[in-house]
C-alpha cells in the first residue's frame, strides 16, 4: 500500500518553498524556482498536522520569533546522507560549521567530499540547516538553493552582517 503524499506552500521573504509529508512526517521542505512546475497543492483540510506545524514554525523563524524547529522528519536517504542530515541538525542557529567539521562529525576528513554530496541533497532546507555549512575559509561556497539564499539565512541568523549601505554625502 502506498503512502499518502500531501504538499502545501510557504511564501517565504527569499522564495516559495514547497513542503512535502507523509504521515509519518515532513519529507521535504525545498525552494521552488520560477522555472519549475509547481505541484497542485493537498486542499487545506486534508493537510497533516505535520504540514501545519511546518509552515507556522518557517513562518515564526522569518519573522524572527523561532530559532529551534520541533517537528516530526522523515528525510529518504542513504544510511550516509541520513547520518550528515543528523549531524546537521546539531549545529546551532546563529553558528556555522565548515564541511570539514561535518565529515569529521561523520566519519573522517576523508569523507568530506561525500559530506559536500549529503549536504547538497538535503531534502529538507532551513529546518536541518546545511545553509550553515561554509568552507574552511569562511567562504559560503555552494547551496543547492542558491548562495543569495544562504547569504540571506546566515545574515538572518545574525551570523553574516547586514549588509552596509555607503552614503554619497
Amino acid at each position: 500500500m502506498k503512502e499518502a503524499l500531501y504538499t502545501a506552500h510557504y511564501t517565504s521573504p527569499i522564495g516559495l518553498i514547497e513542503i512535502k509529508a507523509t504521515d509519518l512526517g515532513i519529507t521535504s521542505v525545498l525552494f521552488v524556482e520560477e522555472s519549475q512546475p509547481i505541484t497542485e497543492p493537498t486542499p487545506e483540510t486534508q493537510l497533516p498536522e505535520s504540514i501545519k506545524a511546518c509552515q507556522l514554525q518557517l513562518n515564526e523563524y522569518f519573522t524572527g520569533g523561532r530559532r529551534n524547529f520541533q517537528l516530526t522528519l522523515n528525510p529518504k536517504g542513504t544510511s550516509f546522507q541520513e547520518q550528515v542530515w543528523e549531524n546537521l541538525k546539531t549545529i546551532p542557529f546563529g553558528k556555522t560549521a565548515s564541511y570539514m567539521d561535518v565529515a569529521r562529525a561523520t566519519s573522517g576528513e576523508k569523507a568530506i567530499r561525500a559530506v559536500g554530496g549529503a549536504n547538497g541533497r538535503n531534502p529538507i532546507c532551513i529546518i536541518v540547516p546545511c545553509h550553515r555549512v561554509i568552507g574552511s575559509d569562511g567562504s559560503l561556497t555552494g547551496y543547492a538553493g542558491k548562495v543569495w539564499r544562504k547569504e540571506w539565512l546566515l545574515r538572518h541568523e545574525g551570523i553574516l552582517k547586514p549588509e552596509t549601505q555607503l552614503s554619497i554625502f
